[in-house]
């Protein structure tokens, strides 16, 4: 038997010479102190059926056949009980050979077309939460009979993230910026006690932003606290002679009566003429407490989830805002409060009186505003019923509200870039 060392301690080994016990026994007492190593378990796996045919295993006493496991074990370096079971192996099957195992795996539940769905309705509703997106595979199957929806309404809001990160997801899926957060004395200095009746209504601007001094459309965001009943409107300038006409309009497309109206300390909410509209129509109006942040949180939460979401940050010239207002009042405006799922929060008290909310109650603002009370209707303004309510609602599913409101959007994008590159 030929040895030879490298400098770094690769050995080469030639067993050739050895071909009785005595043999074996000789290399044991000789190699002692040396540990062999060899480069793959395939290779392991052929010398050991060579050696244990060369010396015919199976035939030797009990004495021999010890020695020769030693001897394969100080070449092979495998742990006893491993070489027990591989020897076992050559006596039963005739060789030993690498074996891959069956590995357990759970079947798939959601499948290709389950993720295409998934994709498709996070484009159409600009890729809502999580527990909202859910609700919309709920309302999809148990509401508008879509049986694409079966195995998706059951789906645990942990997976629906996982399903969101997948390849397939990635190829079909609009990819979102996120939101900026915007932020702008006659009312009262107040926060507004609601107390769960609907009407107290939240308001903000959003500006669409400037570009080479000239101005961009402003958004008005009006949202009701309890039932986050949402209409906005657009308009050129929050110059009164701009605003007020659209403000009382929007005021007009709430189904039930207005008893407040909540802004910050913006100018163009604190006026006369907005005190005066608002006096004319007996509804109390309110402003932001200093150093109370979360006193206009809601509208200002609508503001990045609903309008930036939508509409983005980029440049919309001022001229181009009844444009945009009319997209607003002809799509938007539906799809916002009668087929996009909002959270409503339920406060949590801990054992160390922390008080923390936890959203796990997802409506429409259509369908809050039905489980407010048992004789709702007694809500609504004059002139709005409640089976005029039901049959808007039910007039078309969620997604096929969406496809209308995205394709309307697409319209108005396209016209707006065609407007602005032949100007």
């Amino acid at each position: 038997m030929g040895v030879s060392y490298s400098e770094a301690m690769t050995i080469t080994m030639d067993d050739s010479d050895l071909k009785t016990i005595e043999d074996i026994k000789r290399f044991l007492r000789g190699s002692a102190r040396i540990k062999l190593k060899a480069t793959s378990r395939k290779e392991k796996y052929s010398w050991m059926n060579t050696t244990l045919a060369k010396f015919k295993y199976s035939r030797q006493r009990k004495k021999d056949k010890s020695l020769i496991k030693n001897y394969m074990l100080r070449m092979t370096g495998f742990s006893d009980a491993q070489m027990t079971r591989l020897v076992a192996r050559h006596r039963t099957q005739g060789c030993i050979a690498p074996q891959r195992g069956a590995r357990h795996s759970f079947p798939r539940w959601y499948t290709k077309p389950d993720i295409e769905l998934l994709a498709e309705t996070d484009n159409l509703h600009e890729r809502l939460s999580g527990p909202a997106t859910k609700e919309l595979f709920q309302r999809a199957y148990t509401i508008y009979g879509d049986n694409r929806y079966e195995r998706l309404k059951n789906i645990s809001v942990a997976h629906l993230y996982n399903l969101r990160v997948t390849k397939q997801y990635g190829l079909r899926s609009v990819t979102l910026a996120k939101t900026r957060p915007v932020k702008r004395d006659i009312g009262l200095r107040k926060k507004p006690q609601a107390q769960g009746r609907p009407g107290f209504l939240r308001v903000d601007t959003v500006h669409q932003g400037d570009r080479d001094k000239e101005k961009g459309v402003y958004h008005i965001n009006i949202v009701d606290e309890v039932t986050q009943w949402e209409i906005v409107g657009a308009v050129q300038g929050i110059s009164e002679a701009f605003l007020l006409p659209l403000l009382e309009a929007m005021l007009g497309l709430f189904p039930f009566d207005i008893l407040g109206f909540h802004s910050d300390n913006g100018s163009e909410y604190i006026n006369t003429q907005v005190a005066l509209m608002l006096n004319k129509l007996l509804i109390e109006q309110t402003k932001s407490r200093a150093n109370r942040t979360n006193d206009n949180a809601l509208v200002e939460g609508k503001n990045g989830s609903v309008i930036r979401k939508q509409m983005g940050y980029g440049h919309i010239p001022s001229q181009y805002a009844a444009q945009v207002n009319d997209f607003y009042m002809g799509h938007f405006n539906e799809y916002l409060n009668f087929h996009r799922p909002c959270g409503f929060a339920t406060r949590v008290v801990d054992d160390k009186g922390k008080v923390k909310k936890v959203y796990k109650t997802w409506r429409t603002p259509y369908e809050r505003l039905k489980c407010l009370k048992k004789k709702w209707w007694t809500c609504l303004r004059k002139g709005v019923t409640e089976q005029a309510l039901e049959a808007f609602a039910a007039r078309r599913s969620d997604n096929d509200q969406a496809r209308l409101m995205q394709a309307a959007k697409g319209k108005l994008f396209a016209a707006l870039r065609k407007q602005t590159s032949n100007e």
